[in-house]
């Protein structure tokens, strides 16, 4: 156990000592900071929750496309680096070397969610000022406290982003060459986002399971589906299907091929 801990820490410090990875950061926690400014110029009363739900509403695809570069380098840039030779010769296995980067992965997506939200809390509360948050909670009643209906907002983008970045994980399983992997990933993740726009006018069962087509979960928590007349429930079973697939699709691709080569 101690062994794969080091695996996962490795991968942590590959994707850390980058100095990418703190420039995305910072790219990403300068947003909160204009929209607040935005806020005060524009807004005789502004709420800062309410700007709290258009920071991550505005920045979503900007941490969902940063996260794709990562994941689309993780694997495929061993390979263009030479660098996986180096990781075969040690005593794991290859489910353990390609687990122990999806684990750094999901870290990485859970630590710039999580900066990017207490980050927008606090420019919000001290530039906006703080209240109870109630007068912006959704008429229906179902939520009572606007942390836990924030909090909501944001649980449903992880999810959204962790089936995202799974599709570019297993992109970057296929393929050698870490810019192929980001550039493809990248392009399905815009094509998929204009082809659920012009999907969305096809009046089509099958429509209703395109990946791209049960996004925007984050509507629930105003009582809206991704989809017309399915529940939140369905767009979760497609998702789960898609994340299922695209693990599995991983797994075998990473085992069967000539990694060595």
């Amino acid at each position: 156990m101690a062994d794969f801990l080091n695996l996962v820490r490795n991968e942590n410090m590959k994707i850390y000592r980058r100095v990418r990875t703190w420039i995305m950061l910072a790219i990403t926690l300068m947003i909160p900071l204009f929209i607040a400014i935005g806020g005060l110029s524009l807004d005789d009363s502004p709420n800062m929750w309410f700007y709290s739900r258009v920071d991550i509403d505005v920045t979503s695809w900007l941490i969902t496309t940063f996260a794709v570069v990562i994941a689309a380098d993780i694997v495929a840039g061993e390979f263009s680096g030479g660098t996986i030779k180096l990781l075969l010769i040690r005593p794991w296995t290859r489910s353990k070397i390609l687990l122990s980067k999806y684990i750094a992965l999901l870290q990485f997506v859970l630590f710039f969610l999580a900066s990017f939200f207490l980050f927008s809390l606090l420019v919000n509360a001290l530039l906006l000022g703080a209240d109870d948050g109630t007068s912006i909670l959704p008429a229906d009643g179902k939520w009572r406290n606007p942390f836990a209906w924030l909090a909501a907002v944001y649980g449903f983008n992880l999810i959204e982003i962790v089936v995202t970045v799974t599709m570019a994980f297993m992109i970057s399983s296929v393929f050698r060459s870490g810019s192929l992997a980001i550039g493809l990933s990248i392009f399905m993740l815009l094509g998929g986002y204009m082809l659920s726009g012009i999907l969305s006018l096809v009046d089509k069962p099958w429509v209703d399971y395109i990946l791209f087509m049960n996004f925007g979960l984050a509507g629930y928590v105003n009582g809206m589906t991704p989809i017309e007349g399915r529940p939140i429930g369905f767009s979760l079973a497609v998702l789960a299907g898609y994340y299922v697939c695209f693990i599995a699709l991983s797994w075998f691709v990473f085992n069967r091929r000539d990694v060595a080569s």
